[in-house]
């Protein structure tokens, strides 16, 4: 069974950075996407980042020029780079891995960003 390990959470103060990863632990093959999500209280969850197996990413709007996924694939392991952290980045944040069997899901690590 595969498991996905989130870390890198925590909170920062307005213009910082963090770096998430998330590392799939199990055996997993032919995964053809990884992505990050996040859910702030109140809201739905929503696509921060996407990354392909070949290497194309999408981003929201909200995040375009601050954040970067990238992804190591002998690692199976995706990393989302925030930089320019803002309060409204508040939220959970999920991994999300995909091969043609499986859609799964990490169990979420938190950020805050407040002064």
């Amino acid at each position: 069974q595969v498991q996905l390990v989130e870390s890198g959470g925590g909170l920062v103060q307005p213009g910082g950075s963090l770096r998430l990863s998330c590392a799939a632990a199990g055996s997993i093959f032919s995964i053809y996407y990884m992505g990050w999500y996040r859910q702030a209280p109140g809201r739905q969850r929503e696509l921060v980042a996407g990354i392909t197996s070949g290497d194309s990413t999408n981003y929201a709007e909200s995040v375009k020029g601050r954040f970067t996924i990238s992804r190591d694939n002998a690692k199976n392991t995706v990393y989302l780079q925030m930089n320019s952290l803002k309060p409204e980045d508040t939220a959970d944040y999920y991994c999300n891995v995909r091969n043609p069997l499986n859609n799964i899901w990490g169990q979420g690590t938190q950020v805050t960003v407040s002064s």
